[in-house]
């Protein structure tokens, strides 16, 4: 069964860091671009980063850039999300996602994608 699974959610308090995982079973990331994307209750899905196969091309959206920081390890078919100095506007579900080859922010485009898991900020 092709899928991904996130982990590593959890409740924190602002300026805390979480880190995020994303394991792919059923197939290989090789060759995948993985993205990561959050939805805060009420609001849109939101793109968060993403990162190509061989961690050449990382992009960030502006409102995690300088805290978060995404990587991969081809060979345990895991992406991960560094979450430093959280704020509480970083809460969301955040959801991880892959698709051959090159990079793009529109979750629509992405062929394979995790049920998501939740972060929470707050005091």
């Amino acid at each position: 069964q092709v899928q991904l699974v996130e982990s590593g959610g959890g409740l924190v308090q602002p300026g805390g860091s979480l880190r995020l995982s994303c394991v792919a079973s059923g197939f290989t990331l090789n060759g995948y671009a993985a993205g990561w994307f959050r939805q805060a209750p009420g609001k849109e899905l939101e793109w968060v980063s993403c990162i190509n196969p061989s961690s050449t091309y990382i992009s960030y959206a502006d409102s995690v850039t300088d805290r978060f920081t995404i990587s991969r390890d081809n060979a345990k078919n895991t992406i991960y999300l560094q979450m430093n100095s959280l704020k509480p506007e970083d809460t969301a579900t955040y959801f991880c996602a892959s698709r051959p080859i090159n990079c793009v922010s529109r979750y629509q485009n992405y062929d394979v994608k995790g049920q998501g898991t939740q972060v929470t900020v707050s005091s």
